[in-house]
């Protein structure tokens, strides 16, 4: 290939097509949505809003938000997560740690532990990247139930389409 003149403008944009099987990216304008219909119910006063669902790797990206205070769940990861805290705050039985606002938590494949938000915090949400499978447990480790980018999505398409947006609604964050 050869080489081509080069435009010393740094504000010129790429020039060349993008590869064929390359995907869109996903743009979300306002993340942390008012319009409730788009947070997707996972227990009472707990729900989630959809990011990026990643089917073919095995990871979803997701705000989980909290409006109550207590025990949330107990489970385990076998691969890493990371999560950034958005409002409010929260911390795990097992650990002496306080996820606050603006801090970031990084949770090594293997661990287990319970979620609990303070009963001072009113509403908390996280931004979760989850990779692969998130197991509950009860306290000994034994699974009681599993999520997955899979079953992820399968509750998007069900709650969108309870609430008029459609099943079809959660595509636009699936990859």
């Amino acid at each position: 290939m050869p080489l081509e003149e080069t435009d010393n403008d740094p504000r010129t944009p790429y020039q060349l097509p993008f590869p064929p099987d390359a995907q869109e990216e996903i743009v979300i304008p306002d993340a942390i949505a008012t319009d409730e219909r788009v947070w997707v119910p996972q227990a009472e006063n707990v729900s989630f809003r959809p990011l990026c669902l990643n089917r073919s790797q095995g990871y979803w990206m997701n705000l989980l938000r909290v409006r109550k205070s207590g025990v949330l769940s107990r489970h385990r990861h076998p691969q890493p997560v990371h999560g950034f805290v958005l409002k409010g705050r929260w911390h795990y039985l097992e650990h002496d740690w306080v996820a606050e606002e603006g801090g970031y938590v990084f949770e090594p494949p293997g661990e287990t532990h319970t979620l609990v938000v303070p009963e001072d915090v009113d509403e908390m949400i996280t931004y979760f990247q989850v990779n692969g499978v998130m197991l509950y447990v009860d306290p000994y480790g034994n699974t009681m139930g599993y999520e997955d980018v899979f079953t992820k999505i399968d509750m998007c398409r069900k709650h969108y389409a309870e609430v008029g947006l459609g099943e079809e609604y959660v595509d636009q964050f699936i990859r």
